[in-house]
């Protein structure tokens, strides 16, 4: 029997190592993306109804799009489209994750929808199709579906699985307002005529694969962050105030606004949160870690 209902999970994602390379004559970026999954997630429910709609709760729900233009309502129209079948379901979406935050909430709820969906419809999808048409989604999405650690290269759909040695922790500021992803890249256009191809950095592999906060925080690098600061200087003093009160290392978060600092341990990550909290240089400070499981079934 198909399941009436379906309940996917589906986490956040920080990139330890974001290297851009020149801008290729389809608009896109080549990339060597470290791509880490965070457990903070957005739960995303799918149910049989007479047509297509999608719902969503939480913090700043207001600023997610309810049309067709959800990649959670594109994932399911794309499998639909595979299968023969209509996309008559409703999807609802918990949101956790920071909206518009360089966190790919988007994203993950593309993927969470997909692996909700194919379960609902008992279409029996292999791995490969479902990261098919995740590629087809966006850049992100491949890497929502599978989560723990992984090299992007391509426009960071081309995924290549890390090993993590240890639990790393993190304080993620929110700010206020969001910043638009293509804003960012063409500012990074800008500021870099001349980018290199990205290469991804060995010491940071290094540091993933033996759990060791402190080199992982000396090997942190995104490319984009001058871009991002340029379009919000603001987010230099969120950075500041993290170093400050003892974070490891700082850094925007993909295209921001998110900021994040890598903690050396869980009290370290407490302080952190509440320097940040206290400052009023961010709207929200949360307390996580990583490696985090990709996609998953709550319920069905």
């Amino acid at each position: 029997m198909t399941p009436r209902t379906v309940t996917v999970r589906v986490p956040a994602k920080v990139n330890a190592q974001l290297a851009v390379g020149p801008a290729r004559p389809d608009g896109f970026h080549d990339l060597a993306n470290v791509f880490l999954a965070v457990a903070l997630y957005d739960t995303v429910t799918v149910t049989p109804a007479e047509e297509l709609r999608i719902t969503c709760t939480g913090p700043d729900a207001e600023q997610v799009p309810l049309d067709r233009t959800n990649l959670a309502a594109r994932a399911a129209e794309l499998l639909a489209a595979r299968h023969g079948i209509e996309p008559n379901v409703h999807i609802h979406i918990d949101k956790d994750i920071p909206v518009a935050g360089g966190m790919a909430g988007g994203s993950a709820d593309g993927a969470g929808a997909l692996l909700a969906c194919d379960a609902l419809w008992g279409t029996g999808a292999p791995q490969s199709q479902l990261l098919d048409i995740c590629a087809e989604l966006g850049s992100d999405v491949p890497f929502s579906l599978v989560g723990g650690a992984a090299l992007g290269t391509g426009r960071g759909e081309k995924l290549t699985p890390l090993e993590v040695g240890g639990t790393f922790h993190w304080v993620f500021a929110v700010a206020d307002g969001g910043l638009s992803t293509p804003a960012v890249y063409r500012e990074f256009d800008r500021l870099t005529p001349d980018a290199p191809e990205p290469v991804a950095s060995p010491a940071l592999l290094d540091a993933l694969r033996t759990g060791d906060p402190k080199a992982l925080a000396a090997a942190l690098t995104n490319d984009l962050q001058p871009a991002a600061l340029s379009l919000r200087p603001s987010l230099a003093d969120t950075l500041e105030t993290g170093r400050q009160a003892g974070a490891l290392a700082t850094l925007v978060s993909g295209s921001g606004p998110t900021t994040a600092f890598l903690c050396a341990d869980p009290e370290s990550a407490q302080q952190v949160a509440a320097g940040l909290t206290a400052s009023g240089t961010c709207r929200a400070a949360r307390v996580t870690s990583s490696p985090a499981p990709g996609a998953t079934v709550l319920r069905a």
